[in-house]
């Protein structure tokens, strides 16, 4: 395989906004795209063409899509209650499967999706693009160079004022207005479980043993519905069930402990609040900052701010040799390169960086999170999807990081 011919599923925002990232890897060509949407479909034919000159086969079913054969790979990129059928069906179809991140609704669909490779052998991803941010590859890089000492804690937050996409759901079909409405969980935690489980080795030498999730009353949404920020009048009045910030505390077969905080209903910046205590020292994102014993004084936060870039040398190859034009392809260019080492793994055959037990143990999360909430917080037992190998698998990180002296 030269190239890898791949098709999108899901044509939203986040699925046609990835054409541009991905038409920029050399390693893979869009052959097909699927949306339910009709004009989604040709308003993403057109996008292909417009940047790569290939016009791609159009489809408004996957399944009619997974029979197509110049199509290698399939993108789920679909609304999250699709994500895992869709996944479930390609794999079964033989195309290696890549899918975007998001919560699981039940437990049992995270078995699905393990039991379902495990029968099919059909590569897969989860494509989480916060394991390669420019941050958490440096965290885990200086754990893994020892610098931070044993980790003892790590959290981590999405925290983003969604109140108009979440509003105007019915306006631009946007599948997040239906949870709102309708669930009470950490809905989207593996922005910051990803990069933390990687770090601890999650599935690999160690596992999550249990969580208890709260939540605050719901009242966020209901008074920006009274604005004139509010793009659906026909949401006044209405009931939220999900609460304004969901806290969720995670325990560790290792001993370590992770907190997860979603905060979108609410007035804040961005955050995801990365952050990784070891006995050694702590980085922390939304400071820019590394404080290590030895290097800082870590007795004092204003001075060791924004002194990320003094562990520059710590960084992957790909992160200190990126390009601005590269920077400018999602996200900063956490999507670039999450798409190039996808693509990498197929080209070579190798072990896919984010695999599916990865993907069943971070989006589990949701479904237990919401069934403690509904039982006041009661705790919750982490299934491990390894049944028993995490134990012996090896560590794998997402890159190769530098040797640093």
């Amino acid at each position: 395989m030269e190239k890898v011919r791949l098709a999108i599923v899901g044509l939203g925002g986040r699925g046609h906004g990835f054409i541009r990232t991905i038409n920029a890897c050399e390693e893979a060509v869009i052959t097909a795209v699927c949306d339910v949407y009709e004009d989604r479909v040709q308003k993403s034919i057109e996008k292909v063409r417009e940047l790569s000159g290939n016009t791609p086969a159009g489809y408004t079913d996957y399944r009619e899509l997974l029979n197509d054969d110049s199509v290698d790979a399939v993108f789920v990129c679909t609304a999250w209650e699709a994500h895992v059928q869709v996944a479930v069906d390609s794999m079964k179809a033989g195309k290696i499967t890549a899918m975007e991140v998001g919560g699981a609704y039940s437990v049992e669909d995270c078995w699905r999706l393990v039991h379902t490779y495990e029968e099919t052998k059909t590569p897969f991803m989860f494509m989480e693009n916060c394991c390669y941010d420019k941050f958490e590859l440096l965290s885990t890089s200086l754990v893994r160079a020892g610098k931070l000492g044993e980790v003892v804690h790590c959290h981590g937050a999405y925290s983003h004022d969604l109140r108009d996409e979440i509003l105007g759901g019915n306006v631009n079909r946007h599948y997040r207005l239906r949870n709102y409405l309708t669930r009470n969980c950490e809905n989207y935690p593996t922005h910051e479980l990803g990069p933390i489980a990687k770090i601890l080795n999650i599935n690999r030498g160690n596992k999550m043993v249990s969580l208890v999730s709260v939540a605050s009353k719901s009242a966020g949404l209901e008074a920006f519905a009274k604005t004139d920020k509010n793009p659906d009048p026909s949401l006044i009045g209405k009931r939220f069930n999900q609460g304004d910030v969901i806290s969720t505390i995670i325990t560790c077969a290792g001993g370590e402990t992770i907190t997860l905080t979603l905060d979108t209903t609410l007035p804040k910046y961005y955050s995801r609040e990365f952050t990784v205590r070891g006995t050694k020292g702590l980085t922390n994102q939304e400071a820019n900052m590394v404080s290590i014993e030895g290097d800082t004084n870590t007795h004092q936060y204003a001075e060791n701010c924004n002194n990320a870039s003094k562990y520059d040398a710590y960084l992957p190859d790909i992160w200190r040799n990126i390009s601005s034009d590269k920077l400018a392809l999602g996200h900063g260019g956490m999507d670039y390169i999450e798409f190039k080492f996808f693509f990498k793994a197929i080209l070579k055959g190798s072990e896919m960086p984010i695999d599916v037990y990865d993907a069943a143990a971070w989006m589990c999360i949701t479904a237990l999170s919401e069934k403690s909430i509904a039982l006041g917080g009661a705790p919750q037992s982490i299934p491990d999807f390894t049944n028993g190998a995490w134990a012996m698998r090896e560590p794998k990180d997402v890159v190769d990081f530098p040797v640093v002296e």
